[in-house]
This record gives C-alpha cells, sequence and structure tokens, in this order.
C-alpha cells in the first residue's frame, strides 16, 4: 500500500495537532490496525534528498503518540517548537516500524509553514 499523500501546514507560534485513524480492510469493514508495541518517526527536510533534518518528531520525543488498538496516530508540535521554525516549506514523510521489525511509510507530502504575525 503506498503512503497516504497529506500536506501539513504548520502555522508558526502556534501548537499543531493532527490525528488520523489507520485501518485497513474494504470501506464497509474496515477496522484499525493494532499499533500496540509501534514506534513511529516522521523527519522534515527541505528537499527530498538534502541530509539535514529541519524537524524530527518520533514517539520517543513525544511529538507523536500511537493509540494502540484504536489506530489512531496523533502528531504534535508544541507552540514553542513552531515559533523557533526559520524555515518556509520542505517535505517529510512517516514511518511505522512494528515490533517484529515491518517498516510501513504511512504518510508522505509536503509541509508548509504559515509565518506568525503576532509575536513577542
Amino acid at each position: 500500500m503506498p503512503a497516504h499523500k497529506f500536506k501539513i501546514e504548520i502555522e508558526q507560534g502556534a501548537t499543531y495537532s493532527k490525528s488520523l485513524v489507520w485501518k485497513t480492510g474494504t470501506p464497509k469493514n474496515a477496522v484499525p490496525v493494532d499499533l500496540t508495541g509501534c514506534k513511529a518517526r516522521l523527519q522534515i527536510r527541505s528537499d527530498i534528498d538534502d541530509d539535514a533534518v529541519l524537524l524530527e518528531l518520533t514517539t520517543e520525543n513525544n511529538r507523536i503518540v500511537l493509540g494502540g488498538v484504536t489506530g489512531e496516530i496523533r502528531i504534535v508540535i508544541d507552540a514553542v517548537t513552531t515559533a523557533a521554525i526559520r524555515w518556509t516549506d520542505g517535505v517529510y514523510d512517516l514511518e511505522i516500524e512494528f515490533s517484529d521489525g515491518t517498516v510501513v511509510r504511512r504518510m508522505a507530502g509536503s509541509v508548509a509553514v504559515s509565518k506568525e504575525v503576532t509575536r513577542d
């Protein structure tokens, strides 16, 4: 299954939060994927070939939260982190690693940052 294409739009200085539920099966019989014991990682780079990581989100740094049997994937970037962003666009992908070592690229796409006007 190819990665779901999704554009991440971050508002600088505001908390970013996006939740989705990963389901499998036919639309009428879809059931959540059990993410118990999984890890997730997402990296944002200027472009796909760039070595520098602009922002990294993982289950280890609590910027990605997995919902276990519910199949929920929640991406969270706090306001302090978004306020510190100095770039305006990039690309990303989100990988889920299962406990048996299987890795699935679940989402991929572009990232756009809307610059903050109101700031300290």
